[in-house]
């Protein structure tokens, strides 16, 4: 049941990094929510490196730092994946 979260959560992740990020991204979509996955991970290791990953209620703050870090890695990814497939366009 854990990876079906990690999987949800992902795609919610990517896909609202890509709606924040300005401009349109090229990112096929199981990109997106590998991107969102790690970002969601990364985003839980510097929450609890930051001790605010298990707060009463809601963890807000782990998940502003999930979402960050899925900005920056589909933004990243983003460059990259355009960067590697050149001039040509996705259709």
């Amino acid at each position: 049941m854990g990876w079906l979260w990690a999987i949800i959560v992902g795609l919610v992740l990517g896909l609202l990094a890509k709606a924040i990020i300005p401009g349109k991204q090229h990112l096929p979509l199981w990109l997106t929510v590998i991107l969102g996955i790690i970002g969601g991970v990364a985003g839980n290791a510097i929450a609890r490196a930051a001790g605010v990953d298990a707060t009463a209620g809601i963890d807000w703050w782990r998940h502003v730092f999930q979402l960050v870090m899925a900005i920056i890695l589909v933004g990243l990814g983003d460059k990259a994946w355009t960067a590697a497939r050149g001039d040509r366009r996705s259709a």
